[in-house]
């Protein structure tokens, strides 16, 4: 394949689709079979009366669709590995005499191939970056059969072939801590485009020192340019408001005489240009248009910098990088994520106050990297070489074509600031041979590499430190409060490692958290080393066991990213750091987690459901005021009568007051160093029952409430007895149901932690592995409780819960 030919989709894809370009997203009318074939044969075979017509059995899918949308996080067995297919039907008309048809693919996995009819047409290995097939001529000649007027009946015949079988010599690992997912699982799309067409357009943006004016550097190659001979083409560049700021016409000769090179069009100087920031994303978009042919692209203006052994400046300013990461991985669909999902995520990203993230562990998809443009989030990205080691030529080769891909294809985003080159590279297993030397020889070719591709931005690993000098930023391996140290000793861990080296990130940090699960030991303990009001921390430190007696409670994990956010604000030396991760994920290698199959670092459900931890973050980096009292997970509380019971609020206000049950306890003064909740916790009565809690919160003249309803449960329990399983709720044809465990008296055991398993019977269907905590058919239940809902079909059904030492329950629906 030509590295020219490379980029014309690319382009198409990034751009406004104007009348000399079009696109056809082809989501719908495909069929999926999930197993290999014996010959491509198998897929075109023609029904005959007598013929084995219904073997195999294709299912009919749509597009974006991923093999493991429900296997990923399936309690009994292994997700799938291996080759699956799809097949559809197209009506291809090219408006363009001479014109290309392409199949454009903006991600598959892991490896693909593609079929015309019988006819092999384009191969690709790596399941992240974009790629595409030029079907011109294969559909051309099928055109001439009779097999296409008859059995086809005027369309063309297009198969596809997956296949995530595991492959040492591939990137990446599957020692990872997330799914290598197959499938057709990002949107495929029919492109037409005229004969000569751009190929990419590079827009650099840069600012002179004072930023008083701004450059953009306009590049482009050209898919077939033998045929542009003597062309004429036209540059616009506009501001937000679509008013024109440069324009220039051109007559361009020769320009096939290098195709690996660029055309250079020219700099357009822009004075006083609106800079782009998280605050204030303002985006230019450039125009190129080349005989008929029109692409556009969006950029901005921004300066970033390291400094040396200090904080993170945007703009000549010092920039708090407050981040998270994400995996592409959503409840349901796996990998599959639609456009709609997509930007409900990021928008939820960017109402929590971050204005950073790392899109872990390889490139994804151009959709979100058009809402971190237009959001203001700022993004370390970074190609899928991650653990296990290093391969042979083949692996390496993968690992340059897909460190080279990710830049050219999302070169023109002002949104991304680093290029990563690896994680956890130190991790091995996948090979014989560990050699530090030849990972440091490749991991020194890739920042090479990629300094050459880009001189613009920044290279970057996590947690590899035998390689930590190589790249220009380096963030180490620091999880103090979870897999190692206490969270109260954070700020002396980070400021070690950060005087280690001469440009320090922090990535990845937090703590798991089962949804809903909560804990009364957890604050009563911090009560408990508090002297004069003040958290004692050398009481603190001895308290070794103060979060895993929380045994993944949400307020456990709550007090370690409250203290950890509270700690960041107290180093100015800090250039930034992300929590590990927005979104609870599916991993082959958690499989004893509360939710099998799940990491749940998250600060919401696989589904996007806000954990209680989303509103901790939320309170100390976002400007919309918000009020969030702690214990809308919690419907039960439970302790003595009379006891005092500590509430907590999380806000980004001036001041908050609570009330429960209509009794004010008085006015707190937010203070971010005052932990935990940054003062807002009032230690309260609760009465027996139920009862009502209300914040009011005040940010000058703005007032935010937030309300919710908790039982007090005084009455003590024993070990858990039996299941009570019962519906809680009906609404368009969905049951919800709830099992609880009681002890022999009935009370319920809210500090239980059993395993259940749902099973079903009948007409419905049980919405289970789904990989949250209302949706997984095996789960630890959460203080005593679970909940699980069907989809009844208008039938009946049969529900069972089944757990260790107690009589199954039953229920009919």
């Amino acid at each position: 394949m030509k590295r020219t030919l490379l980029f014309v989709i690319i382009s198409i894809i990034g751009s406004s689709i104007g009348v000399a370009q079009q696109k056809i997203r082809l989501n719908n009318n495909w069929e999926f079979l999930k197993q290999d074939l014996g010959t491509i044969w198998e897929t075109v075979r023609p029904l005959t009366k007598d013929g084995p017509d219904n073997y195999p059995i294709w299912e009919k899918v749509n597009l974006p669709h991923c093999f493991n949308a429900r296997d990923a996080v399936d309690p009994d067995v292994n997700y799938y590995q291996g080759p699956g297919w799809y097949r559809t039907q197209l009506s291809i008309n090219n408006p363009y005499k001479n014109g290309h048809t392409i199949l454009y693919f903006e991600g598959a996995g892991q490896k693909t191939d593609v079929y015309v009819y019988t006819t092999k047409v384009g191969a690709h290995v790596g399941g992240y970056d974009e790629w595409f097939v030029d079907i011109t001529q294969a559909v051309e000649d099928f055109k001439k059969t009779t097999t296409f007027t008859k059995q086809f009946k005027g369309k063309i015949p297009v198969e596809i072939r997956c296949d995530n079988s595991r492959d040492a010599e591939t990137i990446p690992s599957q020692l990872s801590d997330f799914n290598v997912y197959g499938g057709i699982y990002r949107y495929l799309n029919l492109v037409y485009q005229p004969n000569f067409a751009i190929d990419n357009l590079y827009a650099k943006a840069t600012l002179d020192k004072d930023y008083k004016t701004g450059t953009i550097d306009i590049r482009a190659t050209f898919y077939d340019p033998e045929h542009a001979k003597q062309t004429g083409g036209k540059v616009k560049i506009e501001d937000a408001s679509g008013k024109t700021v440069a324009t220039k016409n051109y007559t361009m000769e020769n320009i096939n005489a290098d195709r690996t090179r660029p055309f250079p069009f020219d700099e357009f100087h822009i004075n006083s240009p609106h800079l782009w920031s998280p605050t204030d994303p303002y985006l230019y978009t450039v125009e190129l248009t080349v005989g008929e042919y029109t692409r556009k692209e969006k950029v901005g203006f921004r300066d970033f910098l390291f400094s040396d052994s200090g904080p993170f400046l945007l703009n000549g300013k010092r920039l708090l990088l407050r981040g998270t990461h994400r995996h592409e991985d959503q409840a349901g669909v796996a990998a599959a994520m639609t456009d709609t999902m997509m930007r409900r995520e990021m928008q939820m990203i960017k109402d929590m106050g971050a204005n950073f993230i790392r899109l872990g562990h390889y490139q994804q998809s151009r959709i979100i990297l058009n809402l971190c443009d237009s959001l203001g989030i700022l993004v370390w990205e970074e190609e899928p070489w991650c653990r296990g080691g290093l391969g042979g030529e083949a692996y390496k080769e993968q690992a340059r074509r897909m460190l080279t891909n990710m830049i050219h294809q999302h070169y023109n985003h002002p949104s991304i600031i680093l290029w990563g080159l690896g994680n956890e590279n130190d991790w091995d297993g996948d090979f014989a041979d560990f050699d530090k030397a030849k990972i440091r020889a490749f991991m020194t070719d890739q920042n090479n590499l990629a300094h050459q591709l880009d001189p613009s931005r920044k290279t970057v690993i996590r947690r590899c430190d035998f390689c930590k000098d190589i790249p220009d930023v380096y963030s180490p391996s620091i999880w103090d409060g979870w897999y190692s140290g206490k969270y109260t000793e954070y700020k002396k861990t980070t400021e070690e490692e950060f005087k280690k080296i001469k440009h320090f990130f922090h990535a990845e940090w937090g703590g798991d958290s089962h949804s809903g699960r909560n804990s009364e030991k957890v604050d009563k303990a911090l009560e408990n080393i508090r002297t004069n009001g003040i958290i004692d921390t050398a009481l603190f430190n001895k308290s070794t066991k103060l979060l895993k007696n929380g045994d993944w409670s949400e307020n456990a994990t709550c007090n370690l990213f409250d203290w950890t956010l509270k700690e960041h604000e107290t180093m100015p030396w800090l250039s930034g750091s992300a929590f590990w991760v927005f979104k609870d994920f599916s991993t082959p290698i958690r499989f004893d987690n509360p939710l099998p199959y799940m990491n749940q670092k998250g600060v919401v459900e696989r589904d996007l459901t806000k954990k209680e931890i989303y509103y901790v973050v939320q309170s100390y980096w976002a400007d919309k005021p918000m009020a969030h009292i702690y214990g809308h997970n919690w419907p039960v509380r439970w302790g003595d009568e009379n006891e005092l019971k500590m509430v907590k609020a999380y806000s980004n206000c001036d001041e908050a007051e609570l009330f429960v049950n209509g009794k004010s306890y008085g006015t707190k003064k937010r203070n971010s160093q005052d932990f935990p909740a940054a003062g807002l916790r009032w230690m309260v009565p609760f009465a027996k029952g139920k009862n009502e809690l209300t914040l009011k919160a005040h940010k000058g003249n703005i007032t935010v409430n937030d309300t919710i309803s908790q039982i007090y449960q005084t009455e003590k329990w024993g070990k858990p007895f039996k299941l009570n399983l019962e519906k809680i709720a009906e609404k368009d044809g969905k049951i919800t149901l709830q099992v609880t465990l009681l002890d022999s008296k009935g009370v319920l055991c809210l500090d239980a932690i059993n395993w259940v398993n749902f099973s079903l019977t009948g007409d419905g269907t049980l919405l289970d592995d789904l990989g949250t905590s209302q949706g997984s058919r095996k789960l630890q239940v959460i203080n005593g409780r679970a909940i699980i809902s069907v989809k009844t079909s208008k039938g009946r059904s049969v529900v069972g819960v089944q757990s260790t030492g107690m009589p199954t329950a039953f229920l009919n629906i």
